[in-house]
């Protein structure tokens, strides 16, 4: 990981972050999933390879374990992918590593395959429009969440990505908080200060960024130079 991209990363309210190949995570036991899941993402990785979808396994870095993947059967929620499988089509084992269950989280197929699809082609596009994106992703863990499965697996009302291009003076961030629903509305709507999040989540985004420099990028939604 670059020094750049340690800048970038949030702080984790549970002191588990796992290190994958591609992407790393904070999990969070009690609701059996990670509260952000954080990646780089290289317009080089966007390609159109055919893969085959894996099972879902238990992530095995994951001391505690993370939740079985049948807590999700005939729940009437998807296993939504946090770090998409889309983005990691360039190889195999970057692939099938996101179908460890440490990196889903139950999600409303209409959301889903909705307003959140769609969310995740937009950082695609930006990602071959500007290169290369840092992305944090997760849904909002908070207490009286509706839970599925014989391990108790928490279902988010929100879901939030932070999407951070440039670096030094020229780093821009956007943040998108999404109610879990589907939605027709465009997708600046759901746009939020970065602080507002931390409000919400606990998670410290941009924790090693000089404080003056984070207040200025945390405190105001700033969509210049951002194609929508």
């Amino acid at each position: 990981v670059s020094s750049r991209i340690k800048e970038l990363y949030p702080s984790s309210t549970t002191g588990v972050v796992i290190s994958h190949n591609y992407y790393s995570l904070s999990y969070n036991e009690r609701y059996e999933q990670a509260e952000w899941v954080a990646y780089e993402l290289h317009k080089k990785f966007l390609t159109y390879d055919d893969r085959k979808r894996p099972y879902f396994i238990e992530d095995p870095l994951v001391r505690t374990k993370s939740a079985d993947w049948k807590n999700y059967k005939r729940s009437g929620y998807d296993r939504g992918h946090l770090c998409p499988a889309g983005d990691m089509r360039f190889s195999e084992s970057a692939y099938n590593e996101t179908f460890y269950t440490s990196n889903i989280s139950p999600q409303e197929n209409a959301f889903n395959a909705g307003v959140w699809n769609r969310l995740e082609q937009r950082v695609r596009y930006w990602t071959k429009t500007y290169d290369s994106l840092f992305v944090v992703t997760g849904g909002v863990l908070e207490d009286g969440l509706e839970e599925i499965g014989d391990e108790d697996v928490a279902v988010p009302r929100y879901f939030y990505k932070i999407i951070a291009k440039g670096e030094g003076a020229d780093l821009k961030i956007l943040a998108f908080l999404m109610p879990h629903e589907e939605s027709k509305l465009p997708l600046d709507k759901f746009l939020v200060p970065v602080d507002s999040l931390e409000k919400l989540t606990g998670i410290d985004f941009f924790a090693q960024l000089a404080d003056d420099r984070e207040d200025v990028l945390e405190r105001e939604i700033l969509i210049e130079g951002w194609k929508f």
